[in-house]
């Protein structure tokens, strides 16, 4: 019995440490925003805290590295039950597009999904990263309702990848042209993500297909960066004469955005990995005209003369599978902050840049508490919000119930 008084020190010692570890996680993952979440292990062993609420899965907030800002969001889920949700692109405020793989793009109206798709294309080939993939709206959509696809089709057993300009008739949608096509194609190594310049300029990101030469082939467009006007025909002013190509040397470049403050333009890009070198090796890359990324002849963080070398690699990989540059407009904490969706790296992740600097990266941060699994596109709303999609049906992803999901960040 003498042993009592130690014992009893030991646990009290023992409650305070439980206690003060409490009170560390309710100030960390709760802050002072009240909302109510439950502690999960996961199944690969992992912790996240899941909120009690369903659709208003609750306030977060998060550290920007950089700035030390605190910035507080909502995390709302938009729609669900969605097939392999590629590209988002915004025809108005209240309007939503989204690719799925299979072939459809959805509507969604005031955040609702409607059930008639506004076209299925009916000759696109699906199967491992091919399908329906990038989706962009014109300009002037307003004045000539054009949007933009991309995806996968067969020519004589042949895969190849093509870009159509479609008319947007409200309720349903009809093919206008085909403005580029036989893209070199495979089951992966897809590329296929569409983007309008500030120039006003149509921007196609191509993989390598499986066939990583070609990459630095200029007479082919695959692993390449294309620049077209609007109606298909070469700009006057592309680095190579009567070419789309506007820089080369790509492995599966996913993600193209401008810096709206600088007019850089950026992009992320899936390096390395199965038989084609050791993992990870992504990329985050500043493109400039006529210039060469590299690949196949040099990856990671090598160095080669003559070809241009990332601001930032991600080893092991993350799979960025998507670009924002985001304005500012709801959230100024992240105004000319990178955003891009990490397919392997499960989440949101933000790229900081230096104001001194423009090209050089300085931080980035993995948001918090966004455990949705596989992320893919990600774009900001005509209001600020920034939206986007899970990818856990593509057949790599752990399918939850539900998915795929559209979700936006909101204040």
């Amino acid at each position: 019995m003498t042993n009592t008084p130690h014992i009893k020190l030991i646990l009290i010692t023992i409650v305070t440490i439980l206690l003060a570890g409490i009170v560390l996680f309710i100030e960390k993952y709760l802050g002072n925003t009240g909302s109510i979440s439950i502690l999960r292990i996961n199944e690969n062993g992992g912790i996240s805290f899941v909120p009690l609420e369903n659709t208003e899965l609750a306030i977060k907030t998060v550290t920007d590295k950089q700035s030390e800002n605190k910035v507080d969001y909502k995390i709302q889920e938009i729609a669900k039950n969605l097939d392999v949700p590629w590209s988002i692109a915004f025809t108005a405020d209240k309007r939503t597009l989204v690719t799925e793989r299979k072939g459809n793009i959805r509507v969604l109206e005031n955040t609702i999904l409607k059930t008639q798709p506004l076209i299925t294309i009916n000759d696109v080939v699906t199967g491992d990263e091919e399908g329906l993939m990038g989706l962009a709206v014109d300009p002037d959509y307003d004045n000539n309702k054009y949007i933009y696809a991309c995806y996968a089709y067969l020519e004589v057993n042949n895969m190849y990848d093509k870009v159509l300009r479609l008319i947007d008739n409200g309720e349903s949608a009809e093919i206008d042209r085909i403005l580029i096509e036989k893209i070199p194609a495979a089951r992966y190594h897809a590329g296929c993500r569409l983007k309008f310049g500030p120039d006003g300029k149509l921007y196609i990101t191509t993989g390598d297909a499986l066939n990583k030469d070609q990459a630095q082939d200029l007479k082919s467009l695959g692993g390449k960066i294309l620049r077209i006007e609007r109606d298909g025909s070469i700009p006057d002013d592309n680095p190579f004469i009567d070419s789309p190509v506007y820089t080369y040397g790509h492995r599966n470049p996913q993600g193209i955005e401008w810096n709206k403050s600088t007019g850089l333009m950026v992009s992320t890009e899936h390096g390395p990995s199965g038989t084609d070198g050791p993992g990870g090796g992504d990329e985050i890359n500043i493109i400039n005209p006529g210039k060469n990324y590299g690949w196949p002849l040099v990856s990671h963080e090598g160095t080669l003369s003559g070809t241009e070398s990332p601001k930032m690699v991600f080893t092991p990989a993350v799979a960025p599978a998507s670009a924002l540059m985001y304005s500012g407009k709801l959230f100024p904490q992240f105004k000319d902050k990178l955003f891009f969706g990490g397919l392997r790296g499960e989440g949101v992740y933000v790229v900081s840049f230096s104001e001194e600097e423009p090209e050089k990266v300085e931080t980035y941060v993995k948001l918090k508490n966004l455990n949705f699994g596989r992320i893919r596109d990600i774009v900001e709303s005509p209001s600020g919000e920034i939206w986007f999609t899970t990818s856990n049906t593509d057949g790599r992803g752990n399918v939850r119930d539900g998915d795929d999901k559209i979700y936006r960040l909101s204040l």
